[in-house]
């Protein structure tokens, strides 16, 4: 599997794990103190080829996806879940821990963040508290499965109506992904 653009990930392990798994160039951000080169490299590759951001799903990856988005726009997104990174010995979590099938299906999944003048659907506050995803003893573990589910990441309940409509998911979507989790829950 070719990809196009250029991806985006924190440290040479991940670049590994990448290339192990498809045919890819990549640039490292080399953790979460993106330096301003860096950041010209990501705006230079988005411009010639485009980026996916494909950073580890905890704090520090977060904070650099929004650093990029912040100062790249337009870049694409894959995730993947905390359960598909964790080492084999428990005891590290990161992308060059993943299975080459779940970067393969990561990177098939890719998302492009409208900008709000693009943005046309907003999920009412009252599906996301009705769905569990907010203000539920179990919201944070929900909302977990909703972002493997849609292929948005996690986010916290704070977050999560923006994400949906940076996404562009729509109200059907959600719908769908919340009965799944009440399918599960039962």
């Amino acid at each position: 599997m070719r990809i196009k653009e250029v991806i985006v990930v924190e440290g040479k392990d991940d670049t590994t794990a990448i290339k192990r798994a498809v045919d890819a160039d990549t640039i490292e951000t080399n953790g979460s103190a993106i330096s301003k080169e860096t950041l010209m490299k990501i705006q230079h590759a988005q411009e010639k080829r485009g980026v996916i951001v494909f950073t580890d799903p905890d704090y520090p990856g977060r904070r650099i996806r929004a650093i990029i988005e912040e100062h790249v726009p337009d870049v694409k997104h894959a995730f993947l879940s905390k359960e598909k990174t964790v080492a084999k010995n428990g005891k590290g979590l990161g992308i060059e821990h993943a299975k080459d099938e779940d970067i393969r299906l990561a990177l098939a999944s890719v998302y492009t963040p409208k900008s709000d003048m693009d943005v046309a659907v907003s999920i009412p506050l009252e599906i996301l508290v009705g769905g569990k995803l907010i203000g539920h003893p179990n919201s944070k573990e929900r909302r977990t499965r909703l972002g493997e589910y849609l292929k948005i990441g996690y986010t916290n309940g704070k977050q999560l109506q923006k994400r949906l409509s940076v996404f562009q998911i729509s109200i059907q979507q959600l719908e769908e992904a919340i009965s799944l989790l009440d399918m599960e829950d039962k």
